[in-house]
């Protein structure tokens, strides 16, 4: 085994998922890891799945889940709950996560199922994948972490180390292993809407990584948010969802420390929280 290619974040973005595909069939690599995060916040979480299922069972493909398969997994059990909220700021903030469960209520037993981390060997370097890092499947890794940190977030018996969660793709070497962030086929997060995924080449001095960037149609996922019904079925989140791909910057991730407290306790209404958010990161933007 030669060439390896390893894809993450996917997140129902399913012509980035094209785009990557074709490139694969292109490239041809010896086995496809994906990393997780299939599912959620984007318009076609369903199809996406499908489509990597088939890969799968047809091509062997290696897929595990990641954070956002969990979010799915809770979900499916939480809504059965007779105390289980049909309005209020709690079914609010589960309207995105509703959409992508009924989208996939037919793979929750095939989701529950997924490995949350790999360990190959090939032929003698030991190859580990994570979605985010050991700890947990939220603790992304940095680029610049530090060593302590770093040491805290990899495991150290693996030559190579994948990962993906951040949405932000690097290459670092750190002692003895290779440290790959594959960053995010469909919801890049350093300012580059290009699809990215990693591909894994051994050389004579021994594995090496390239992270790979596609174009692909990102107005016609877009598009989608709306045509699928997806914008009028999780509310106020998608101008938040659809702003990250066209600008590719996370926002959620600031989002919801700042309002998630003040939209539960009913002191904001999601709308307006998203809008003063929005309003303030346009004055942020103009003041630099």
């Amino acid at each position: 085994m030669d060439k390896i290619a390893l894809l993450a974040d996917i997140h129902g973005n399913l012509a980035a998922l094209h785009a990557v595909v074709e490139d694969l069939e292109r490239w041809e690599p010896d086995l496809v890891i994906v990393a997780g995060d299939i599912l959620n916040r984007g318009p076609l979480s369903g199809a996406c799945f499908d489509l990597v299922r088939r890969y799968a069972d047809e091509h062997g493909w290696l897929v595990m889940r990641g954070n956002h398969e969990r979010y799915v997994l809770h979900y499916d059990e939480e809504h059965r709950r007779l105390d289980f909220p049909t309005s209020g700021p709690r079914f609010e903030v589960s309207r995105v996560i509703a959409w992508t469960h009924r989208q996939v209520a037919n793979q929750i037993a095939s989701i529950a199922e997924l490995p949350t981390h790999l360990t190959l060997n090939l032929d003698g370097t030991t190859m580990m994948v994570y979605h985010a890092s050991v700890r947990h499947d939220r603790d992304g890794i940095d680029p610049f972490a530090s060593a302590e940190l770093l040491q805290q977030q990899i495991d150290p018996r693996a030559q190579i180390f994948c990962v993906g969660h951040t949405h932000a793709p690097f290459v670092r070497r750190f002692g003895p292993t290779l440290v790959v962030n594959v960053g995010s086929v469909g919801l890049p997060f350093d300012g580059d809407q290009r699809a990215a995924y990693a591909r894994l080449s051994r050389q004579r001095t021994g594995w090496q990584a390239e992270i790979i960037r596609l174009r692909y149609n990102v107005a016609s996922t877009e598009q989608l948010f709306h045509t699928s019904g997806m914008v009028e079925a999780i509310g106020a989140h998608s101008r938040l969802m659809i702003r990250e791909l066209q600008t590719g910057q996370s926002l959620l991730f600031d989002f919801v420390p700042a309002y998630h407290d003040r939209i539960m306790s009913g002191k904001i209404s999601l709308e307006d929280a998203v809008q003063d958010f929005l309003n303030r990161s346009q004055r942020s933007r103009e003041t630099k």
